[in-house]
């Protein structure tokens, strides 16, 4: 079973030499979850391919929780500097979405042991709460109304992004279930955004146009 999380919160990195121990935490996470998975990977084994005392991945990650989604967290901020927002003129905000949406997905995929790890912490750690995964759901959020080419979002555009969120989660899971394809979740996404986003986004866009 993972380590339960501690009441604490887990320590942030400010000088560039705990930055540069934490980002070879999360690479040796991200390494070792590929190969072994959340349930199968030993902490004690990332602190040794980090090259960093066990207390050390601890004052960082004090659970697998913590480290998984923090291997979540650093691949959505490439996402936010690779994915131009709002997608080319010519896209609808809606297909912008579910371009982002795919992209990511299918980096994900590459590696179906870590993305299942990382989908296993996410939702454990929708329980626990914590900075961590705070801040990776509002960077992934905001990934998401930058494609949609929203600045300022209100409720409803938060409750938008959060419904396509957890539609894009369970195409996943289906995936990494074996139960479709990649071309399916693909397509599935494509549809989903188009018809959760499209109305609000595109079609009143051109009704005001």
């Amino acid at each position: 079973m993972p380590r339960i999380a501690e009441a604490r919160q887990p320590a942030e990195p400010t000088s560039a030499e705990q930055r540069d121990r934490h980002q070879r935490i999360l690479r040796a996470a991200s390494k070792l979850g590929a190969e072994h998975g959340l349930e199968r990977m030993q902490m004690n084994d990332v602190a040794k391919e980090a090259g960093v005392a066990i207390a050390t991945l601890y004052r960082y990650f004090p659970s697998k929780t913590d480290l998984f989604v923090g291997v979540l967290h650093s691949q959505i901020q490439h996402l936010s500097t690779a994915a131009p927002a709002g997608g080319a003129p010519e896209t609808s905000r809606a297909a912008a979405v579910a371009e982002v949406l795919i992209a990511a997905g299918r980096r994900m995929l590459e590696r179906p042991q870590l993305a299942t790890a990382m989908l296993q912490a996410n939702n454990m750690a929708q329980l626990q709460g914590g900075r961590e995964y705070a801040e990776a759901n509002s960077a992934f959020h905001r990934v998401l109304l930058d494609a949609l080419r929203v600045d300022e979002a209100d409720d409803e555009d938060l409750r938008m992004v959060r419904i396509v969120e957890q539609t894009w989660y369970g195409v996943l899971v289906s995936v990494l279930n074996g139960v479709i394809s990649v071309d399916e979740a693909d397509a599935d996404v494509r549809l989903a955004s188009r018809l959760l986003l499209g109305p609000r986004y595109d079609d009143e866009a051109e009704h005001d146009a």
